[in-house]
């Protein structure tokens, strides 16, 4: 761990307000064209980052100002039950003094080891937080405060430059219109269900979930498809348009139905649909060592990694882990 780190001469801090949020994603901005050649997050799922349920500006957001009033820097921080700490750590590209990331490092653990008391007795406490494998300097600084690399997570894109092809719905399926107002529950409880097999995953509520899919501005019931066999719902393609593409927010497949083609067929829909409203490109987000085969059904549908990120991870306390880290028997 780095010590005694101080916030470097000439600069300012103070926490985040509603009103920076246009300075703050202009620097998410300068920061992504630089580590990956294009803008990969929208102002839209920016602020909804920002303003999730879980997040206190006030107590767990700090903003960096040179002497003439530029953001150079900043951190946002969230946790899960106590025991899960997540951070945010982006630094302007045209700020070079090292001593800043250093400085917030500290602060996010220093912000994680005061709340962590609160935490369950027991349970394994960790601090982790994500960089693109493009950006060096900032992978080498994780490591020498003592983050581990321990998982990457790819954006997956494909062209969609001819109609796809028709899908292949396995026996008995039924693709049925998502309803507001009746099928809030059906799409929250599928999802959660299929992703308690993921990597990571740990429960969230109702009241959350809603933060990151309905409540979006973006938000088009027209474009979540939820499949029933028997009358019982065993899986979804929930998905939304930003700019130029069809992005496919969560697929999921209840775990007696893999292996029998549903996700592909939810895939090509989903493609289907995308192409139909004039989109050509689509894409998604996938942890590269997925527990359930979604990276090699990404690939057989000729869908290719564009970006990379990695995840970092300190241990804080020993103890029994809260998220899914193998898939259950």
């Amino acid at each position: 761990m780095i010590e005694n780190t101080i916030l470097p001469d000439g600069l300012t801090m103070r926490s985040a307000t509603l009103a920076d949020f246009a300075t703050i994603y202009k620097l998410v901005q300068a920061y992504e064209a630089v580590h990956y050649g294009m803008v990969d997050v929208t102002f839209e799922g920016f602020t909804t980052d920002w303003t999730a349920p879980d997040v206190n500006l006030a107590e767990d957001s700090r903003l960096v100002f040179d002497r003439d009033e530029r953001l150079v820097g900043y951190i946002r921080m969230i946790h899960e039950q106590y025991a899960k700490y997540h951070f945010a750590c982006r630094i302007h590209p045209d700020y070079t003094n090292p001593l800043l990331g250093e400085y917030l490092l500290e602060l996010a653990e220093a912000w994680a080891r005061e709340r962590m008391v609160q935490a369950q007795p027991g349970v394994r406490v960790t601090l982790s937080g994500w960089l693109p494998g493009t950006d060096v300097a900032g992978c080498q600084r994780y490591e020498r405060a003592g983050l581990q690399d321990i998982r990457h997570f790819w954006r997956m894109e494909i062209e969609l430059n001819a109609a796809p092809p028709v899908p292949a719905w396995p026996k008995g399926i039924e693709l049925r219109p998502y309803v507001p107002g009746r099928d809030e529950r059906t799409a929250f409880e599928v999802i959660d269900t299929a992703f308690q097999d993921h990597w990571g995953h740990t429960p969230h509520s109702f009241e959350e979930w809603k933060h990151w899919t309905i409540e979006r501005e973006n938000f088009d019931p027209s474009l979540w498809f939820v499949v029933y066999k028997d009358e019982q719902v065993v899986g979804g393609s929930f998905c939304i348009l930003e700019g130029e593409y069809g992005w496919v927010d969560n697929l999921a497949v209840l775990r007696p139905m893999r292996g029998q083609g549903l996700g592909m067929a939810l895939l090509l829909h989903s493609f289907g649909e995308f192409y139909r409203r004039g989109k050509r490109k689509a894409g998604l987000g996938v942890d590269s060592q997925n527990l359930t085969g979604a990276l090699r059904l990404y690939q057989r549908a000729g869908m290719h990694r564009v970006l990379e990120n990695v995840s970092y991870e300190k241990e804080l306390r020993a103890g029994v882990e809260l998220s899914t880290r193998t898939l259950a028997d």
